[in-house]
Formats: structure tokens, C-alpha cells, sequence
């Protein structure tokens, strides 16, 4: 029999590579279900596989290679992504608060290293580099707010972008006196190098840009071309005595401007950066790290302790000093810590550069416990950053109070996309959207029908053929013109995001999962990637009779919901399905949202039969199922995770429902975010989201077991 140990660690390149793939196709759905933050989760991985895990994978040449590869796309990626025009509309008060968030966190940092830690100075010095920059990995859910404009998100982006700038130039000066002289004359020839080769880069970048990019077309040439680029500039970095993630972050800066945000080279870029070689080099690290110096005692609790407190206090003082100078409120101040307050990538980066440095022949600069502490530092202030910038957020929307504009009169623009696949139940979505459509606008459907890219394919495209044929006679006796496409897509939701957006929907009105063979989630296969990656308005719904015999509906509102910006069109197409299936609407929420739908039903919809009913919390919920009869319809207003108006309750909603609502008429309403969530690729972002977490199935299960 052979021993399966002695096949381990691997070391043909072939199995190794295989390995890796693995590890980045399945670690965001494990990272999903245990709630990890995927750049944490990624190292955890190469710490899992590597020599002090489970000594699976030998870190061969090619960790080496895209590892450093890695490494300069990280920062190559930053300056990239950064909003530099904004920067020189507000360079002054930029140039104040960059310069605080990196000196406060810099000082504190190198003082509490050589007095409580007794690092030397070079080991001191590097790690207030860690901590002076910042990797902005909470700016999406301020995108989810659509707070992007305001003062503190603009100066913390600005900030992070200077802080970053400086970190890496005292980085660049630490690697160069290293070892060296560092009289008046090094510091002068330092300075010349650095000066002449910043020159030099912005004069010779951008004259090869402008040439290539107007020649050349070609996809592949155009992403060639700027990889070109960004090794060029880390070579010659490299070559003056620099450092080349410098060289990498400064080619960034000079090509931010001839390739735009949104563009299709961007996405390539963005693509191969966060499938292959981010990740490549987030597991290469983690081999490095040894966990298992965590449980040996000694001093490693301490210098985390250590680094974690004095890094993330020096970015509190600066923000909350910051917004004091600049007459902020106290939450634009909490608004600024959370964003500048967290570390990813770029330090693990500045610490792979510690890392080829000795103080003296082998003895490395940066220990294994910095290297550890480091890690689990970055752990620690991406929870913290994520944190408060939620709770800012919110903040900032309450204390503003900014409603969403009314945008139903606009009701030409109106165009619900309907995914249909069952016969029996194509009709009912179809009525349900006329009844919620305007009078005023007959073209404003879409029938849709995904199949599966599969050998059944051909069969199944002809069945959803003639449903929608069926559909559109039936739209068109109500005089209304309905378009259709049959997609073939190898993902439903990606085959239905898509059509959204080629089709020009506003919304979309789809059928609530209903068939347990399929699939026992209560989401079903699709519906919740559905919701997670589209920010526009879904409406979710499961008929179990005919829309004209319905006599009630009834309506459950969170509270804060008139902060989110679908609040007028979910409400609008609710009192549209009132009034003309001539029923009583009772609408159950706080004291806080009703008023609100009060005015807006008198004034549009005065003559609708409704009421309104106070619903002190949303754990009353599932007391209305006793009120809820078999030909009454309850809508459930939801929201999705990180808006204003989400609440922890809404965790259990898919369980609440199948308790106790398992057999009424029900509609499940997702409202309009701010963004496009389709848009976002950025590997700091959660990129696969699971229905219940490990904790939350541990927990199911325990309590089965008691």
C-alpha cells in the first residue's frame, strides 16, 4: 500500500500550479461561509498548505516569479484606481490630512517599537511605514450610501493616496541607507536619484502612451503595452537604488489618466491582477508565516497588541484632528478614521521588501514574529476600518437626512425585465407587471427566458420560444408591446444581469424560488447572487392564485427606509397595484417612515384604500402571519446587507417566511441602491456571497442537538 504522506510536499510544478487554482477557486466559498475578508482568507490558505501548515506545497520558483509579479500589481492597481484630478482641486486641505494620517501613525509606531518592543531603528522605521499608509478597503460601502461626494470620503481618498505616496518614499530611503552611508552626501545623491527618476518617468510614460494607445486597438497588444510599462518602470526603479513596488505605484500615477475607470482595459487589467497574480502572491505569503510561534508564548501577543493599538490610534488622532481643523462634524471625523484605518495588501508588500533585508549576515531584519504580527494586525484593522465606516455611514445619512428624490414622474424610463422559465407561472408575473406599470407608457416590458449552455439546449430554447410568444399575445390583448429574448447563459444570474443591462431595465420582476427539487435553499440556485450583484430594484414574487382574487395587501417597512434610494418607485408600483386591484393596503413600519408614505399616497393616490398600522420593531413580523389570509398578498420590504435600512433581523427572513408564511401569496422587494454593484471588481471585495454562514449552521446544529 503506498503511504500518501510520503507524496507530500509536492513539488512538480504541474500539481503545484493545480494546487493553487484550486485554492483560489474554492477559498472565496469557504472565506463566504466563515465571514473572512478574502485578502485575509487567501493567506490563511498559503499558511494552511505551506511548511508550518500542513506542508502540502514547497514554495517553488514560481511563487517567486508570481509573487513578485503580484506584488508590483498591487501597487501598480492603488495608483491606478485613484481619483487624481481630485486631488488637485483639493490639494491643500489633501496635502494637511495626508500628511497627518502618515507622521501621527509614523511617530507613534517608531517610538512605541523602540521603547516598549526594543526593535532597532531600521526595523522601527519600516513598520511605521506599514502603519503610515492605508489600503482603502472600505470605499465600496460608501458606495453602497452614495456618500462618495462628501467632504470627509473625498479627503479620506485623497489622504490615503498622499499617505501611501509618503510611505513609500521613506521606504525607498530606508532600503537605500540600508547597509550604507548615510552621510550628506548619500542623502543628496538619494535625492538626486529620486528627483531624476520621477522626471524621467513622467516624460518618457506618457510620450509612449499617447504614441501606442492611438496606433494600436488590439486588446492584447494594449495590455501587453501597459504591463510593459509597469515593469519598466520597476526595473528602472529598481536600477537608481529604489524600490520596485515604488516604480510600480509611480507607473500607476502617470498611466491613471489614459486608462479610464470604466473601460475595457481597465477590466482586463483588474481581472488578471485579482484571478492570478494577487492571489498567487497572498498564498506565497502566508507560506512564509508561522502560526505556530502564536502558542509558543514569547513576545508575539505583544507586538501585535502593540502594533495594532498604536497604528490604529495614530490614524484616529489624525482623522478626528483633521476634521477639528477642518470644522467637520464628529461623524465625518468617524467617517475619515474608518476609511484610512486599515492596512491589506500594500503592507504586505512594504514587509516582503523588510523581508530581503539583514542586519547582519543571516539574521533577517524582519522576525517571525513581526511578520506574524503583521498579518494578524491586518486582520485586525480590516474588521475595524470595515466597522466604522459602516457605522459612519449610517451616521452621516441620518444626520443629513437626505431623501431621495421623487423620479416617478419620469415614467417614460420605466422598463421592468421579466426572467421567466415555468409556464404555469409566466402569466402571474406578467399580470403583476402590468398592474404595477404606468398608463402612461406601453413599452416598458421585457420577457426573458435563460437556458442553460448544455446538450439540451436546443430544446429548451424552443419551449422558452414559444412561452414568451404566448406571454407577448397576452401583453399584447392589454395593448401593451412587449420585447423577448431567449439567452443562453452557463450562469442564470449572470445570463439575466446581463440582459439587464443590454436591455435597459430599471427593474426587475422575477418569480420566488418554489421548487425544492431544484434546489433546498430557499434562494434557489441564482436569486441570491441575483440580488448581491445587481444594486437596482428586484421584486421577488410567489402567486398562489389568480392576482384578481386578492382582497388585502399588506406591506412591512423596515424603519430608515426612506433613506435608500428606491423608496419612491417600490412605493409607487405598490400603490399602482392597490389601486387597480381596487383592495385595501395596509402598510405596518415605524413611526418614523409612515408619515412619509402617508403624504406621498394622499398626494398622488388620494383616492386608494389604505391604512397604516405602527410596528414598534421588526421582530413583530411574524406576529402579522396570524392576520394574513389565503387571498391576502404580504410584501416584505427588504434591504440589502450594508444599506441603511438592513438590521440584523433580516438574516432570518428567508427562515421566518418558511415558518410562517409557507403558503401565503408573497412579494419580496429588493430597493434601488446607489452604484452598480456589476461594476465593482477589486479582490478586496467579497467576490461570492453564501445564504448562511459556517457559524450560523454550527449554531442550527447545536441547538437541533440541546
Amino acid at each position: 500500500m503506498t503511504d500518501i504522506a510520503s507524496c507530500f510536499p509536492i513539488t512538480d510544478p504541474t500539481l503545484i500550479f493545480f494546487v493553487v487554482m484550486l485554492i483560489i477557486l474554492f477559498a472565496p466559498i469557504v472565506m463566504g461561509k466563515l465571514r473572512i475578508p478574502h485578502i485575509i482568507g487567501m493567506v490563511l490558505a498559503g499558511v494552511a498548505v505551506g511548511q508550518y501548515g500542513l506542508n502540502i506545497l514547497v514554495r517553488d520558483d514560481s511563487f517567486e516569479l508570481f509573487g513578485k509579479v503580484g506584488l508590483y500589481y498591487i501597487m501598480f492597481l492603488a495608483s491606478l484606481e485613484m481619483d487624481i484630478e481630485g486631488v488637485r482641486r483639493n490639494k491643500g486641505r489633501f496635502g494637511v490630512f495626508g500628511l497627518l494620517t502618515f507622521a501621527v501613525p509614523f511617530i507613534m509606531t517608531y517610538v512605541a517599537c523602540i521603547t516598549v518592543l526594543h526593535y532597532s531603528v531600521l526595523a522601527s522605521l519600516l513598520l511605521g511605514c506599514i502603519m503610515a499608509s492605508n489600503t482603502l478597503i472600505a470605499y465600496p460601502i460608501v458606495g453602497r450610501y452614495g456618500l462618495q461626494r462628501k467632504p470627509s470620503v473625498t479627503l479620506s481618498v485623497g489622504s490615503s493616496m498622499i499617505s501611501l505616496l509618503m510611505a513609500l518614499v521613506s521606504l525607498a530611503a530606508i532600503v537605500a541607507a540600508y547597509g550604507g552611508n548615510t552621510g550628506v552626501m548619500f542623502w543628496l545623491w538619494f535625492v538626486g536619484k529620486f528627483v531624476g527618476y520621477c522626471v524621467l518617468m513622467a516624460v518618457l510614460i506618457p510620450r509612449l502612451a499617447r504614441w501606442f494607445l492611438r496606433r494600436y486597438s488590439d486588446a492584447v497588444m494594449q495590455f501587453i503595452f501597459v504591463m510593459s510599462m509597469l515593469f519598466m518602470s520597476a526595473a528602472l526603479s529598481e536600477a537608481v537604488g529604489l524600490e520596485g513596488i515604488f516604480g510600480a505605484f509611480v507607473a500607476g500615477l502617470i498611466l491613471n489618466r489614459f486608462i479610464p475607470h470604466v473601460s475595457p482595459l481597465m477590466n482586463r487589467i483588474e481581472f488578471i491582477g485579482n484571478a492570478l497574480f494577487i492571489p498567487y502572491f497572498l498564498i506565497g505569503v502566508g507560506m512564509l508565516i508561522n502560526l505556530r510561534l502564536l502558542f509558543a508564548g514569547g513576545g508575539i501577543v505583544g507586538v501585535v497588541i502593540m502594533i495594532v493599538v498604536f497604528g490604529t490610534v495614530g490614524k484616529a488622532v489624525a482623522a478626528y484632528l483633521a476634521g477639528w481643523l477642518f470644522r467637520l462634524p464628529v461623524s465625518s471625523g468617524n467617517m475619515m478614521f474608518g476609511l484610512t484605518s486599515a492596512h491589506a495588501a500594500g503592507a504586505i508588500a512594504m514587509l516582503m521588501v523588510g523581508m530581503k533585508m539583514e542586519v547582519e549576515p543571516g539574521v533577517p531584519l524582519v522576525t517571525d514574529d513581526m511578520l506574524n504580527g503583521v498579518v494578524i494586525m491586518i486582520l485586525f484593522t480590516c474588521i475595524i476600518s470595515t466597522i466604522m465606516t459602516e457605522r459612519a455611514a449610517q451616521q452621516i445619512t441620518l444626520r443629513d437626512k437626505e431623501m431621495p428624490e421623487d423620479t416617478t414622474a419620469n415614467e417614460s424610463e420605466e422598463k421592468v425585465l421579466i426572467p421567466m422559465r415555468y409556464p404555469e407561472y409566466a402569466q402571474r408575473l406578467v399580470n403583476l407587471a402590468m398592474m404595477m406599470r404606468s398608463p402612461k407608457n406601453t413599452t416598458q416590458m421585457v420577457g426573458l427566458n435563460v437556458v442553460y449552455d448544455d446538450d439540451d439546449m436546443p430544446r429548451k430554447q424552443e419551449q422558452g420560444q414559444r412561452l414568451l410568444e404566448r406571454m407577448t399575445q397576452y401583453a399584447a390583448a392589454a395593448d401593451i408591446h412587449m420585447q423577448t429574448q431567449v439567452r443562453v447563459a452557463a450562469n442564470i444570474a449572470n445570463g439575466i444581469r446581463h440582459a439587464y443591462k443590454e436591455f435597459r431595465a430599471t427593474e426587475i420582476l422575477i418569480g420566488m424560488h418554489m421548487h425544492p427539487e431544484v434546489s433546498q435553499k430557499f434562494w434557489g440556485e441564482f436569486h441570491q447572487s441575483l440580488f448581491n450583484g445587481l444594486n437596482s430594484q428586484i421584486i421577488m414574487a410567489r402567486l398562489t392564485q389568480p392576482l384578481a382574487t386578492i382582497r388585502r395587501i399588506q406591506v412591512a417597512v423596515p424603519s430608515r427606509a426612506q433613506f435608500e434610494p428606491g423608496f419612491y418607485r417600490w412605493l409607487e408600483r405598490l400603490c399602482r397595484l392597490g389601486c387597480n386591484l381596487e383592495c385595501h393596503t395596509e402598510f405596518f413600519g415605524r413611526e418614523d417612515v409612515l408619515p412619509l408614505i402617508e403624504n406621498y399616497v394622499l398626494s398622488r393616490h388620494h383616492d386608494m384604500r389604505v391604512s397604516y398600522t405602527r410596528m414598534a420593531h421588526w421582530a413583530e413580523m411574524p406576529s402579522l402571519a396570524a392576520s394574513i389570509s389565503a387571498d391576502n398578498l404580504f410584501v416584505v420590504v427588504t434591504a440589502r446587507k450594508g444599506t441603511v435600512s438592513y438590521k440584523n433581523a433580516l438574516e432570518f427572513l428567508p427562515d421566518e417566511i418558511t415558518r410562517h408564511f409557507s403558503g401565503s401569496n408573497i412579494m419580496i422587494i429588493f430597493p434601488d441602491q446607489h452604484g452598480d454593484a456589476m461594476d465593482e471588481m477589486t479582490f478586496a471585495q467579497p467576490q461570492h456571497t453564501e445564504e448562511h454562514s459556517a457559524y450560523e449552521a454550527i449554531g442550527k446544529w447545536i441547538k437541533k442537538k440541546l
